[in-house]
């Protein structure tokens, strides 16, 4: 009979809630998205790297502890505004308010690597994003009249990777992961457009995820924080400053594998940005809360493999710089094997 200190260091599959196994962790996609030109949040375009309430995934905390393969598609779709008021930095330039429009389509690849019972497991990921963009600003033209300006972009978006995913296992119910994620500036990008399938600069994202499952009342929390640091814009002179981000879900899960949450988000800008444009606008610092519901669904297949499914809706709740929108979807399809 093993002892209850052994047993501490070992996970078999017997022992975890069988929510767990049929949604095994794709870990949280640190999704992108491009409000229009080619930086981040309250920065150039107004968004950035991450949309407020779509980081955060189910299990984001729990790394299998069994060598997995799993493969993620997303879409996310944001139709946001920026006040008229308002001076935005878009392309180099400022526009008086700004309306954008946003869809992504994102297919990750995940690998739990079999590193054998224990505490801790990793994981790799990558992930290809395409994204379309459709940008309506208002800018200074001749004699200092107002030009209304539309711009399209619709390309492979920048490349998204994490090179280790780090997850602890404190007990049956209570898991974190821990991850480095960058975003490569692979994507087309030119200054003079307001809509790029670019950000057009290099983010680091150390992040941290966790997740307490609580199977008397089926209820699970997940909760995603990070950091976003960027690279300077070296075409339009611009640099962002950091972002904390943090997401939070809270599920009630039922039998037939229907769950249904909340997800609350916030994106917060740590300093003011730097740059000829950002310094005419005293650092454009940003920030922006949303709430809304989730549905998920979840099964097993034959062989082994499981599906999960899933669709939130997550508008603004309040925003300074940043787009804000009411229209803000993403749906997600997950198979394990």
């Amino acid at each position: 009979m093993k002892s209850k200190n052994a047993r501490s260091n070992l996970w078999p599959k017997s022992v975890w809630p069988k929510s767990v196994w049929r949604n095994t962790l794709v870990p949280s996609l640190a999704l992108a998205a491009l409000g229009a030109s080619g930086a981040a949040h309250a920065t150039e375009g107004a968004l950035g790297r991450q949309i407020t309430g779509t980081n955060v995934q189910p299990n984001a905390g729990i790394v299998s502890p069994e060598p997995i393969w799993a493969v993620n598609f997303a879409q996310i779709y944001l139709d946001g505004t920026i006040g008229g008021s308002r001076e935005v930095p878009v392309g180099g330039r400022t526009s008086l308010g700004l309306d954008g429009q946003v869809a992504f389509t994102l297919a990750t690849v995940l690998k739990t690597w079999d590193t054998g019972p224990g505490r801790w497991n990793f994981a790799s990921s990558f992930t290809l994003p395409y994204v379309y963009t459709k940008v309506d600003s208002t800018l200074t033209g001749p004699g200092g009249r107002a030009v209304g300006q539309t711009d399209k972009a619709s390309n492979l978006f920048d490349l998204y990777f994490s090179p280790i995913i780090a997850g602890y296992h404190f007990s049956e119910t209570s898991h974190m992961a821990l991850s480095l994620n960058v975003w490569a500036p692979t994507g087309k990008y030119n200054a003079k457009d307001m809509a790029n399938p670019s950000l057009n600069n290099w983010t680091f994202i150390p992040q941290v995820a966790y997740t307490k499952i609580f199977p008397e009342s089926g209820f699970q929390l997940d909760t995603v924080a990070g950091v976003q640091f960027f690279t300077r814009n070296n075409a339009t002179d611009y640099q962002n400053a950091p972002l904390f981000s943090m997401d939070v879900m809270g599920r009630k899960m039922f039998s037939n594998g229907v769950s249904v949450g909340m997800i609350l988000g916030t994106i917060q800008q740590l300093g003011s940005d730097t740059g000829p444009t950002a310094d005419r606008l005293d650092g454009f610092k940003g920030r922006d809360w949303a709430l809304g519901p989730i549905v998920t669904y979840d099964t097993k297949l034959a062989d082994k493999r499981s599906l999960s499914l899933g669709l939130r809706w997550v508008p603004t709740i309040s925003s300074t710089n940043r787009l804000d929108s009411t229209s803000t979807f993403m749906g997600t399809a997950t198979l394990v094997f």
